[in-house]
């Protein structure tokens, strides 16, 4: 009985992060990747079919594997990451004029999610492959 529920909290924990990481694809402030792979991490426990079809999937599966299988990321997916940090970070603050203390807030949040991305291992380039015969 024990087994059954936890496999059903992890699969609704599972479709909740999901959920959160589809909405971070589209709202700038909410990251999308940690959701996402907190949603394969809960599906690989819970649900074979949901955790192959978040690897297969065509917009953010190989990156998903990249983690499953390394625990890195791709050195491009990393400097977008930090540059869409940056960005939006910037913008709010910008928003922020005048009120210093949650600008500072902001900004210490931002560089310690800079921090955190920037010792994030990054994924081992594949080699160049030829046609030499």
């Amino acid at each position: 009985m024990r087994k059954r529920i936890k496999k059903y909290l992890l699969l609704v924990s599972g479709l909740l992060f999901l959920t959160l990481g589809i909405v971070g694809a589209v709202l700038p402030i909410l990251p999308t990747t940690p959701f996402l792979i907190l949603a394969l991490a809960c599906f690989a426990n819970s649900s074979p079919h949901f955790h192959q079809m978040l690897l297969n999937n065509r917009w953010f599966g190989a990156a998903l594997k990249q983690w499953e299988e390394n625990r890195a990321i791709s050195r491009t997916a990393k400097i977008k990451a930090m540059l869409m940090i940056v960005f939006t970070f910037s913008v709010s603050i910008g928003v922020l004029h005048g009120k210093l203390p949650l600008q500072l807030m902001l900004l210490t949040l931002a560089c310690v999610l800079l921090i955190f991305m920037w010792q994030l291992k990054e994924a081992e380039t594949l080699p160049v492959r030829t046609n030499d015969k």
